[in-house]
């Protein structure tokens, strides 16, 4: 305990010090991903409330709410607007969580703690990044800070959990695309079923160097090919993901459709899109 309170002692003064820096948020980003999308829910407790392409999930329970990444920085609004608009109330957000620590996924989360008090939970390994605004990642951090820093108010390992009213989720340590990305694995019950859900972080490759080239991430070949064993052998019922384009939101549900939750069943789609992504790394490693 004495362990986890200095780091996270540390990240706050790392905070502290980024936040003296100017924001570069990259302005060539996809329309998609601040294009607004209407929110729906998805399955049981659980709601859609992010843009087209960038996935927001709000959790909803007795005791207040858990919401799974932010998008870009003015997505904030468009974020509350959804809440809203499936009938919560944007302060009763109570944890902050998020799959991967690039700008496209935090970028709203200081402004959305600010105004809600919502605690924000990391994986330990992008908990520097969260707290300097992006400007240490390993690829991104080219562009300096690119996010407002967060706070993080607790750090988590592989296979913590976290637990808010009915809701226990797993968090499990996905990393390579960040040194901390990560999924969470929870149960959901609806009236005469439970389904098992996967919110994924897909091990995308985002640097185009090669991976020998990389000193400040030796390690990052490894944890690609830790992530991709270990997402071949989860089990689940529903998978969603960072993006909406990864899980084929698009074909699975239109805005005018009933609530569906069946539509989100796709271990098919899932171990393609794995298949796909891991060749990928295979062919990158394999080039000298």
């Amino acid at each position: 305990m004495i362990k986890n309170t200095f780091v996270v002692g540390i990240v706050c003064l790392i905070s502290f010090h980024a936040s003296a820096q100017k924001i570069n948020e990259p302005q060539n980003a996809p329309t998609s991903w601040s294009q607004p999308y209407p929110p729906f829910r998805v399955v049981g407790n659980v709601y859609y409330v992010g843009t087209y392409d960038l996935a927001c999930y709000l959790i909803v329970t007795p005791k207040g709410n858990i919401l799974i990444n932010t998008g870009l920085a003015a997505s904030a609004s468009v974020i509350k607007e959804n809440m809203e608009a499936v009938g919560f109330s944007f302060a009763d957000t109570k944890i902050l969580l998020t799959t991967q620590a690039h700008y496209d996924h935090v970028a709203a989360m200081a402004v959305i703690k600010t105004r809600t008090g919502a605690k924000m939970m990391v994986d330990e390994k992008d908990a520097g990044v969260v707290t300097d605004g992006g400007s240490s990642d390993y690829e991104l951090g080219k562009h300096g800070k690119t996010f407002e820093p967060v706070t993080v108010d607790r750090l988590l390992k592989n296979g913590d959990t976290i637990t808010l009213g009915n809701m226990r989720l797993v968090m499990l340590h996905h990393p390579g695309h960040t040194k901390g990305s990560c999924s969470f694995l929870f149960d959901v019950k609806e009236e005469h079923k439970t389904y098992k859900v996967l919110i994924a972080n897909m091990p995308t490759i985002v640097t185009d160097r090669k991976f020998s080239d990389i000193p400040s991430y030796p390690d990052i070949a490894g944890d690609y090919a830790y992530t991709f064993d270990a997402m071949e052998k989860l089990s689940f019922d529903i998978w969603l993901s960072s993006h909406a384009s990864q899980f084929g939101l698009h074909t699975k549900h239109k805005p005018a459709d009933t609530y569906n939750p069946e539509a989100f069943v796709d271990r098919k789609g899932y171990d393609q899109s794995v298949s796909e992504l891991e060749t990928q790394y295979l062919k990158k490693v394999e080039k000298k």
